[in-house]
Order: C-alpha cells, then structure tokens, then sequence
C-alpha cells in the first residue's frame, strides 16, 4: 500500500495490516486526508479503478465519482456523515480510469490517531454490478412473464368466448377450441425454443400446418427469405395461418381433390421503409360465389384484424379461391420482448 509521508520505522504489526490490505484484491481499500487528498491505494483500488496508486496519491479521492455526483457534492457529503455518524454508506455508480462505470456499494469511515484525534477517512467500496445486473434481470423477467401471462389469457379469452358465440354446436365449438389453443400453444412452443426472441415466417408455416396434420403436403407451398417475427408477430401469424388452413380444409381450395395453397412473402421498399410484402392463395378449390359472404365468423375477423395490428391486410373472395395480401412493416413484426433493450447503466 502507497502511503503519503511513510518516513518512520514501520512496526511488524503495521506491516501486517498493510498485508491484510493488500491481500483484499476485491474491495478497493482507500485512505485520505481531511482535505479527502489520497494518502494510500490498495491493490484491490488499482483492481477495480484501473488507477495505479503512485498516480493517485496525493491527488482528490473524488476522481471516480461520476461527474454528476461531483456536482451535487457528494463525496463531501460522505465525509460529512462519517465526521457526524462515524460512517457514512452508498451505493451508487462509480468512475473507472478507462471511462467506464460500475455499480459500487461502499463506506465512508473516519481514520483515528491513538489520542481518537479524526486524522483523516478511509473509504471501502466493491464492485456490485453482476448483482445489480442480475436483480434487474430478474425483476424484468417477472414484469415480463407477469405481462405475458396476462396477454396469454386474454387471447385466450377472446377464443373461448368468440369460438362459443360462434359454434353451430356444442361439438363444434370443442373442436374449434381445441385447435384454436392447440395452435397457440405450438406457436408459443416455437418462441420458447428460441428463448422468446423470434421464430422465422417457415416456422409458424410449417407448425401451422402441423398442427392440423396436412405437414408435408403437397398441396401447400410456402416460398420466402429467411424473415424473422418477433414474439407478438410470432404469434398473430400463428394464428391467422391456422384459421386460413382450417378454413381451406372445410370450405376452400383443401376441401376437394384439385385444390392448391400457395403462401409466398419478400421483402420490399415501400416509402423508404423496408416491408414484408405476404401473399396467401387458393386455387383450384370450389368457386367462390359471392366476394362478400353474408357472415364473416371469429376466423375472419381474426384473419384481418391481427395482422393490422402491425400495417395493411386485406382479403378478397375472387371466384377462383380466396386470396389474403398484407404489408407489414418490418420494424413493427420485428419488435422484440422487453428484455432485449435492458440498459442497467447510466452513461458516464
């Protein structure tokens, strides 16, 4: 340890506190005068403040205060409640030499000469930032899955009541519901592999069409990049996909011999913003007869109003098959959780 004016004979007891201070590499161990001047610099100060203590002794301990704690006087203050209580404790963001800042929890003590005479402080500070960082993550996860959770029910809701109002039988609203939630889970299912993050547009294809057992068909193609969905677009898609399939088996282009379902997406300019440009068809499936059908159920409604929620969707009942076109821009479908834009630090 670096002491300022360290002229006289040391003590083997004295050399055996400054070995103690030196071996305590984690927590930065610092003394000052009663002008709060360095008069020593453990090893666990260079550590973890990156200044080496040749380079602070003698110079203000308020260096690796943050510039805003500077200004409102807080180091002063520090010194102040250890002179009046003895101590005086913090948490707070700190300076290193290189720039950066980290979470420290410390204490400001008064230093005592053998008469109990107040000769100057010492102050004990310790890195906390992979705590701090963890308990931010973790109370973010519990706001996250708190709101999730909530949405989760909701959707779920609104299935159960719409599939219900909606149903020809009690038996046809079992069925609808079990696919309905079934579809959902697998969606979530995806994105849970994925750690929440995204799934691709093939994904919720081919989980769709999993889930109402026409996998592999040949009667359905998709074709398109590799355009990744955040979690919300995930699921919409998911669903609306399903209640498309669902419809194309009952009443559409999959409910004969001949019928054909082309699902097909790019990306495109529109007004300086990059779209993804969605285009699902029927052909070759019973004629539509009218292009306005006289009862538009919780499916059609679904169709169109969850892919709105992020731009333009339209549908047309065209004689030869039913046809869905949406633009959705990407930044919208792409909008991650809460958690990836977690920011735990103020910039220094």
């Amino acid at each position: 340890m670096k002491i300022a004016g360290d002229t006289g004979t040391i003590s083997s007891r004295e050399r055996f506190l400054e070995a103690i201070v030196q071996s305590a590499i984690d927590y930065a161990i610092i003394s000052m005068d009663l002008d709060g001047l360095v008069t020593s610099w453990n090893e666990g100060a260079v550590k973890i403040l990156g200044w080496k203590a040749e380079d602070m002794i003698g110079k203000p301990a308020t260096v690796f205060f943050t510039q805003e704690d500077r200004e409102d006087g807080v180091p002063q203050k520090e010194m102040t409640a250890a002179l009046n209580n003895g101590r005086g404790s913090d948490e707070r963001w700190h300076l290193r030499a290189d720039g950066t800042i980290f979470w420290a929890s410390g204490e400001m003590m008064t230093l005592r000469d053998a008469n109990d005479k107040t000769i100057g402080f010492i102050k004990i500070l310790r890195d906390r930032t992979e705590e701090r960082e963890r308990a931010e993550r973790e109370r973010l996860l519990m706001h996250e899955l708190a709101h999730r959770m909530k949405n989760t029910l909701s959707v779920v809701q609104a299935i159960v009541t719409q599939s219900l109002r909606n149903a020809a039988s009690l038996g046809d609203a079992s069925d609808k519901l079990q696919l309905r939630i079934a579809a959902y889970a697998k969606a979530h299912e995806i994105l849970l592999q994925r750690d929440w993050v995204s799934a691709t547009m093939a994904d919720v294809v081919t989980a769709a069409s999993m889930n109402i057992g026409l996998d592999g068909s040949s009667r359905i193609s998709a074709d398109g990049p590799d355009v990744r969905l955040g979690p919300q677009a995930a699921l919409s898609f998911a669903m609306v996909f399903h209640e498309l399939l669902t419809n194309a088996s009952k009443y559409g282009a999959l409910s004969n011999e001949e019928g054909h379902v082309e699902i097909s997406w790019d990306l495109e300019h529109r007004d300086g913003t990059e779209t993804l440009m969605v285009c699902w068809r029927e052909t070759n499936g019973p004629r539509i007869v009218s292009s306005q059908p006289d009862r538009k159920g919780f499916g059609s409604r679904l169709i169109v109003s969850s892919l709105q929620a992020f731009g333009e969707a339209s549908v047309s009942y065209l004689q030869e098959g039913f046809v869905l076109l949406a633009a959705l821009p990407l930044a919208k479908i792409q909008l991650q959780s809460d958690l990836s834009a977690i920011e735990t630090a103020p910039k220094a």
